[in-house]
């Protein structure tokens, strides 16, 4: 006869495999343009299909296989979390053998139609599973970044905001894109790269800066940054980061920069700086929009007085937590525990509705302000 400990611990046990079991990664094909093409699915445990999950696709960088960068990028734990379907997509050899993107600019000599390719899989993803159309993400590092920025460009329709590292626009995608709805965009890049130059490569590649003013023009958000300084969380790396935000845009969209000094080629998080995790840093910044912009956006009069319902974002939050309502003036805040300990206050305003939260320790914890509260998570 088992005792209760027993058969609670057996329990725990069977919850424990059920989740492994459930959590699976398939290699798929499909034939695109006459093109047996390769991609990885990976679905999390918590999809029961009971309701519609985002999509998140994670494109390679030159030369690289979906495997590598799965390790090397790997989002699984964040789709564990936030419950996501992720896809790692496999590029094609090109004329020397290596696997790439194929992107549209000057150099382009393949006839290969990367697009096309994610538009199929959009379409056979939402064949299977439960897929919220409205909510389609788009990152890739270098090579894979260049059909990230493509496809926020050229398949604009389909793709709601989208996140690069250690990439930039290709001259022919910059000159040519003509995005259709408010696209929120985040990058990541290092002022020591010396494949893909933070200060770019005419007439192949833009500089980071006129990237960044591509979309904050394109999404009408404030012309002016607000720069922080991040924590330097790892000082053996060599590198430190300076987030820029600009804010404010159509459909409450914005725009981020995470500038690496003296940062390299790199996934940061996972090998180079260790200051942020680049694939958080995504997540939590593309998580927020849907096609109409920041999910819950709303318009308020510019005469309304502070609104008593207050947003936040990301929520769960690792580095910054940003607070989405209309700031006049300078508004103080105060952070408590769960067992009501002051552990920090301070002072926002529009310029700056960036509360630093990284210095505390996994929780959940309440930010109070004068006209309401509310709860967070920090990872």
């Amino acid at each position: 006869m088992y005792t209760k400990s027993t058969l609670a611990y057996l329990l725990f046990m069977l919850l424990l495999i059920t989740q492994v079991w459930a959590q699976q990664t398939f290699n798929r094909t499909l034939v695109h343009d006459g093109l047996t093409r390769e991609y990885t699915v990976y679905v999390p445990a918590s999809y029961t299909g009971a309701s519609t999950v985002p999509l998140m696709f994670n494109f390679h960088g030159y030369s690289m296989t979906a495997m590598e960068q799965m390790n090397s990028a790997d989002m699984r734990p964040i789709a564990d979390t936030a419950g996501f379907i992720l896809v790692y997509p496999q590029g094609s050899l090109d004329s020397d053998g290596f696997t790439f993107w194929n992107v549209q600019g000057p150099s382009t000599e393949e006839l290969v139609d990367d697009i096309g390719f994610t538009s199929a899989m959009i379409d056979t993803l939402a064949n299977e599973y439960m897929i919220d159309l409205t909510r389609v993400y788009v990152c890739g590092y270098s090579n894979g970044g260049f059909l990230t920025f493509d496809l926020a460009c050229r398949l604009n329709n389909r793709i709601t905001a989208v996140g690069t590292v250690a990439s930039t626009m290709m001259f022919d995608s910059y000159n040519e894109c003509m995005p259709t709805h408010p696209t929120a965009v985040v990058t990541i890049h290092g002022t020591n790269d010396f494949s893909v130059p933070y200060d770019g490569y005419s007439p192949y590649l833009k500089p980071l800066t006129e990237v960044s003013s591509y979309w904050v023009t394109y999404n009408n958000t404030e012309t002016n940054a607000s720069i922080t300084q991040l924590p330097n969380v790892s000082s053996s790396d060599g590198s430190t980061v300076e987030h820029y935000a600009w804010g404010n845009g159509d459909g409450c969209t914005s725009v981020e920069h995470y500038k690496v000094l003296n940062g390299g080629h790199d996934w940061p998080g996972s090998y180079g700086n260790m200051d942020i995790d680049a694939s958080s840093v995504i997540w939590n910044f593309v998580s927020q929009y849907d096609m109409n912009g920041l999910i819950g956006c709303s318009a308020t009069s510019i005469e309304e007085d502070i609104q008593e319902e207050i947003h936040i974002y990301p929520n769960p939050v690792t580095h910054f937590v940003s607070v989405d309502m209309e700031l006049k003036g300078t508004v103080s805040y105060s952070i408590y525990s769960t067992i009501g300990t002051l552990v920090m206050q301070g002072n926002i305003n529009i310029q700056n509705p960036h509360i630093d939260v990284s210095h505390l320790s996994p929780n959940i914890y309440l930010l109070k302000l004068k006209h309401g509260n509310v709860r967070f998570i920090k990872r």
